[in-house]
């Protein structure tokens, strides 16, 4: 009887791990950088204030910083989010 436990086991399915996505934001001309830092960290829970300020200066220094890697539901929340709140950003699969 314990080899069949030890068989069943041993056959279980392993999952795969969801594929992760990059929250992206660009930089433009138009919004402040406080508010781009303010809404940064209104639209990702737990975002601190040092770590908004590093993704915003990024993206003014670079035109592109990550936001964010997360599974696609919560990124395309996180992009839609943004963007509604008049930022440029966009997603893309981490590879």
């Amino acid at each position: 009887m314990s080899t069949e436990v030890l068989e069943k086991r041993s056959t279980s399915t392993v999952r795969k791990p969801a594929p992760r996505y990059r929250v992206l934001l660009h930089n433009d001309d138009f919004n402040t950088m406080e508010y781009v830092v303010q809404t940064l960290m209104k639209a990702v829970a737990g975002m601190t204030q040092p770590q908004a300020v590093n993704i915003m200066m990024e993206a003014h220094t670079n035109g592109v910083a990550l936001v964010i890697t997360c599974a696609l539901e919560p990124a395309e929340f996180y992009c839609e989010t943004l963007k509604n709140h008049g930022l440029s950003s966009t997603i893309e699969p981490d590879e």
